[in-house]
């Protein structure tokens, strides 16, 4: 496998640049590609053969896998039972640095062949990812690329996670260095918000 590397500048990622990245993930391409937060390593949600291959990779199962959507509007095609309450709260904190775990609707399952109860959202703060979902029509469905490093937890160097991963996926952008402070997980699912995962953001700042 031939795995390209993309430099992409965040504040105005290169359309033609975005297009080719569209192109392989429609191709059922897998990538590594910079948020808010850490990188991630993701695919077309609707291409379970590539879904399988990031599950094998990172040695996880579809259920916990999360998906990167380009905005609110997007997010209501995949959950249920969203309280004006929630909205009103994500409104205020996306884009930024949170999953919320929102009740799944009968489009999820089908995507990812589970009895999946619950889906991760994300619309992280970072054109890169939001434009690519944007132009793919569909959201990436995405996990944290973690480091086997003791002191860093996540992989934060492009050109590192190229020699680690090159071999693995078919393409790795290079958005600049990554964080090491993964998103804040927010259980919006029952009928309480809850913290799962202190991350880079504070929900609290919204509520």
């Amino acid at each position: 496998m031939s795995c390209e590397f993309i430099k992409l500048y965040e504040e105005n990622p290169e359309e033609k640049k975005l297009r080719h990245i569209v192109d392989v993930l429609n191709d059922g391409g897998v990538i590594i590609y910079p948020t808010d937060t850490v990188y991630g390593i993701g695919c077309d949600f609707s291409n379970s053969k590539a879904v399988q291959r990031i599950c094998q990779l990172k040695d996880t199962s579809p259920q916990s896998l999360s998906f990167i959507c380009y905005d609110l509007s997007e997010i209501s095609s995949y959950t249920k039972g969203l309280s004006t309450a929630v909205f009103k709260v994500m409104k205020k904190a996306l884009p930024g640095p949170f999953t919320f775990i929102l009740n799944a609707n009968s489009n999820v399952p089908k995507v990812l062949n589970a009895k999946k109860k619950t889906v991760g959202i994300r619309v992280p703060n970072n054109n890169i990812p939001r434009q690519l979902v944007n132009m793919l029509g569909r959201p990436i469905i995405t996990t944290s690329l973690k480091d086997d490093d003791e002191v860093l937890e996540y992989s934060t160097d492009p050109e590192l996670i190229f020699e680690k991963y090159q071999h693995h996926v078919d393409l790795i952008i290079d958005g600049g260095y990554g964080g090491n402070v993964p998103s804040t997980i927010v259980d919006c699912s029952g009928d309480q918000i809850e913290i799962v995962r202190e991350g880079l953001g504070d929900i609290n700042d919204f509520l």
